[in-house]
């Protein structure tokens, strides 16, 4: 499971190989989870009433919005991981532009051979959907969170480049950009413009909401999202133009341009290369 969750997240450091391999401490909240099966049999009964309840009051959508975590030591295969989770806090009720509703937060304490090893927290909005109003105009699509952190890559895109951060100290690529490098941990860094072209590294078709802002016909859907390597062996995430959502396929070859998706917003996206 380290080894699925390095590949998936690009994350190269050799603390996470090896005979003496500790877990990203990221990953915590991966030891807690059921698989297909869950873990219905342990879930305590107040956590169904509760989701009972507020379905019962018109509460029926959920939506989850952030979570915290805290590490008390790093987890090394062997471990023997078990965990607690209550439901920690239920906010007033509030009033949100998705709809009115109550933030309900869990924690879970998570132990290692009956040691503290660390704190998951996971906050969601149980809600009753807010009537959209019918003059409302166009859906748009929604906004990136633009910050310190960030803020070169959407200057390049302003500009139609796409720009990787470069580890000065060891000269690792990384995208999307981070505040540190993640092979070295060094701080300093500079930039390189991505040629453009690379493949479908994975994808997967979202059917469901329904968000007419990623469809040109208004329909809101089906449309892919893609994964793509580029030739300089970083990966972003995007999505695959000039071909319908269900010919996108894995290795398809894929060039960069810029797509206007309203007079506020242009995106790198990717179109395909080939046809099916």
């Amino acid at each position: 499971m380290i080894r699925h969750w390095c590949e998936a997240m690009g994350d190269t450091s050799p603390a996470y190989r090896g005979p003496d391999a500790v877990a990203p401490p990221t990953m915590l909240q991966a030891w807690t989870m059921g698989g297909l099966t869950g873990h219905a049999d342990h879930r305590s009964a107040a956590y169904d009433a509760m989701f009972a309840l507020l379905d019962g009051a018109g509460y029926t959508s959920v939506v989850a919005t952030d979570c915290e975590q805290e590490y008390l030591r790093p987890l090394r295969p062997g471990d023997r991981i078990t965990f607690d989770t209550v439901i920690e806090s239920v906010s007033p009720r509030k009033t949100t532009k998705l709809g009115t509703g109550y933030f309900v937060t869990t924690r879970t304490d998570v132990r290692a051979d009956g040691e503290p090893a660390g704190t998951h927290r996971f906050r969601i909005l149980k809600y009753r959907p807010a009537r959209r109003k019918e003059d409302s105009g166009p859906a748009l699509r929604p906004r990136p969170v633009i910050n310190r952190d960030n803020a070169g890559f959407w200057a390049g895109v302003a500009e139609h480049r796409l720009l990787i951060q470069r580890c000065t100290d060891c000269g690792t690529l990384r995208l999307p950009w981070l505040p540190g490098c993640n092979a070295c941990g060094g701080a300093e860094w500079d930039t390189v413009e991505a040629g453009g072209e690379g493949t479908v590294f994975s994808h997967v078709v979202m059917h469901h909401p329904s968000f007419p802002a990623f469809a040109p016909g208004g329909g809101g859907g089906p449309y892919a999202v893609v994964l793509v390597e580029l030739a300089e062996g970083v990966r972003i995430v995007s999505n695959v133009t000039g071909v319908p959502y269900d010919k996108v396929r894995v290795g398809m070859p894929v060039h960069l341009e810029f797509l206007v998706t309203d007079p506020g917003l242009e995106l790198p996206v990717f179109r395909a290369s080939e046809s099916g």
